[in-house]
């Protein structure tokens, strides 16, 4: 019997069906309307209406993040197309999955500057791992799959599906992802062994070990991040983790030291300086990480596993790359550890740990409280300490002081359970991907950690919140500064504090309550624990309203062109060094 014949907009359907799609982010257009109407006439997907484009992208991102499944996005052209360009690009940056549908005129009026037309695909391009143009009804269920197909395949990224609206309504044959095949995206996840087996021969000889992972080992799955925290057991090594890695290793492992980077951990920053070989596992070296290159860890061995061969000495030269899966990679590094019964140098490393111990010591994200005013690590610290007993939380964060406080204080034991903007360091990002987050998780505490600044970039979306009953929690750190900026605004430019003062801001809660939402505010320490408790029993959407010091800065601080040992530590910090480490080559700013 043969197949009946399918409208484009059908085929678009059931492609996302079988590819296992079950929640589309998205907003109407002329160009999509047909699309919009099968969506109508089923019941398999549903469909999240958010208030803006880019809301959209970056809900996607959060339902990816937090599933490890592809998130789907549907816009119409032109406006609908270019407002998804920020999401498409945080989303490339910090490798996210996702499927991005536009919207696109007819054919036939492609060229010609017809109403809400843009050249989607050029305007995309440097800012997607790939992209379509589909101009045939023929091409598109082979287009469909293949655009699965590279999202979620070697290094995840967002793929753009541009859908004339003729193609959307003509007719035509649909193919099951089984037959179709793509002809050349097949990346490497299998790790080269004898690259593996030399990996293994180094750090068998490490006397300043250091594990170092990032995103890419939460990329991999779950059974990656188990895997590495079996390598830390079997090794005993220390190990930190970039801004996006972190929940790959518990945060409670004793052998974990903290984010690296410039706003990580004193002990973190300075086992990077110091090592003497490093295993750099589904991170890139990025420049908040390495600091200055020329003095990036200067003595060490540097192993690299990545399964973007392009990231491989890109930033920084390594002496055994490896380009794989990191699950893979390091099953079989494991697997050769142990039938080499390596056992680590262990008076080397417990020399090495006694040094890790002192830097510790110093504490470098601790904070003085103040009788009059909130800290933010104060009500972050008070947060963390009442999700510790929860299994089901997810942070998002919006981008600035805020979320490198979240990074520092908020414990994650597990993977995927923590979304920000890294790489682009998108403000407005994390409402909308707690929206993603908490379509994607109904039942679970989602709370959007914020600073007054950054909320209002999408707060729109607190409208989409109230649609579809989703009770995110935001967390509002509110020092009535863009606070990040003002902060570079103290240290470099001699205290000019150019258009970096917040003035008019809203009353939050009763903006909370013009879009149906809670809201709550604390002023005062003694009223941070119970606007804490409350907002998270509430069983509707909250903006907490958390007025905190203004004039607080995040420590410790790598200044931008330093190397890790030139660190910036608060003037709060009291702790002297002791004797046997006075001379440990710290240079504190």
């Amino acid at each position: 019997m043969a197949q009946d014949r399918m409208t484009g907009s059908e085929i678009l359907i059931k492609a996302l069906t079988d590819q296992g799609v079950d929640v589309v982010f998205g907003y109407p257009g002329g160009a999509v309307l047909p699309i919009y109407d099968a969506i109508f006439q089923q019941n398999h997907l549903r469909h999240i209406l958010v208030r803006q484009e880019g809301g959209a992208v970056h809900a996607a991102e959060g339902y990816a993040r937090s599933t490890g499944k592809v998130g789907v996005v549907l816009v119409t052209s032109g406006p609908g197309a270019t407002n998804c360009v920020t999401g498409l690009t945080d989303a490339l940056m910090d490798s996210i999955p996702l499927v991005c549908l536009t919207g696109q005129v007819p054919t036939h009026l492609i060229g010609n500057d017809a109403f809400q037309e843009a050249d989607t695909v050029g305007i995309t391009r440097p800012c997607t791992k790939h992209n379509y143009l589909v101009k045939s009804i023929e091409d598109l269920p082979r287009v469909l799959h293949e655009a699965f197909h590279v999202a979620r395949s070697g290094r995840p990224g967002p793929v753009v599906v541009d859908l004339p609206k003729d193609v959307m309504t003509a007719l035509g044959d649909y193919l099951p992802p089984a037959r179709v095949q793509h002809r050349s995206y097949n990346p490497q996840v299998k790790g080269d062994l004898s690259r593996i087996e030399e990996a293994v021969e180094l750090l068998a000889k490490a006397k300043r070990p250091l594990i170092y992972a990032g995103g890419g080992v939460i990329n991999a799955g779950p059974a990656a991040s188990q895997l590495l925290t079996n390598l830390v057991d079997m090794s005993g090594f220390p190990t930190t983790l970039t801004l996006l890695g972190l929940g790959a290793l518990p945060a409670s492992h004793k052998n974990f030291i903290g984010m690296v980077g410039m706003h990580g951990s004193l002990e973190a920053n300075m086992c990077m300086h110091d090592c003497d070989v490093m295993l750099c596992v589904g991170a890139r070296f990025d420049d908040r990480v390495t600091g200055r290159v020329d003095a990036f860890s200067p003595d060490s061995k540097k192993i690299h596993i990545d399964i973007d061969a392009s990231s491989i000495n890109k930033n920084i030269p390594v002496d055994v790359p490896i380009i794989g899966d990191c699950g893979y990679v390091l099953e079989d590094l494991i697997k050769v550890w142990k039938s080499r019964q390596v056992t680590p140098d262990g008076k080397a490393l417990a020399d090495w740990w006694d040094q890790i111990k002192g830097w510790r010591k110093r504490n470098s994200f601790g904070f003085k409280t103040k009788d009059d005013v909130i800290k933010p690590q104060q009500a972050l610290t008070a947060l963390n300490d009442r999700l510790k007993k929860r299994d089901d939380v997810y942070i998002t964060t919006e981008v600035g002081q805020h979320q490198m406080w979240a990074a520092q204080l908020i414990d994650f034991e597990k993977p995927n359970r923590w979304m920000t903007s890294g790489g682009l360091g998108t403000m407005g990002y994390g409402l909308p991907a707690a929206m993603g987050v908490q379509t994607a998780h109904p039942d679970a505490l989602v709370i959007d950690v914020a600073g007054e600044a950054s909320i209002l970039m999408n707060i729109q979306e607190m409208s989409t919140l109230a649609q579809y009953r989703l009770p995110v929690k935001v967390f509002i750190l509110n020092n009535q500064w863009m606070g990040m900026v003002r902060q570079w605004q103290e240290f470099f430019f001699s205290g000019r504090y150019s258009e970096s003062y917040m003035d008019s801001l809203p009353d939050f809660v009763k903006l909370a309550e013009a879009f149906g939402a809670v809201g709550l505010r604390a002023t005062k320490p003694g009223e941070l624990d119970g606007v804490i408790d409350e907002m998270i029993v509430t069983p509707h959407p909250v903006i907490a309203d958390i007025a905190v010091d203004p004039n607080e800065n995040v420590y410790p601080m790598i200044p931008a062109g330093a190397a890790h040992n030139q660190v910036t530590m608060s003037p709060d910090d009291e702790v002297k060094l002791d004797a046997e480490h006075k001379n440990d080559g710290m240079v504190l700013v």
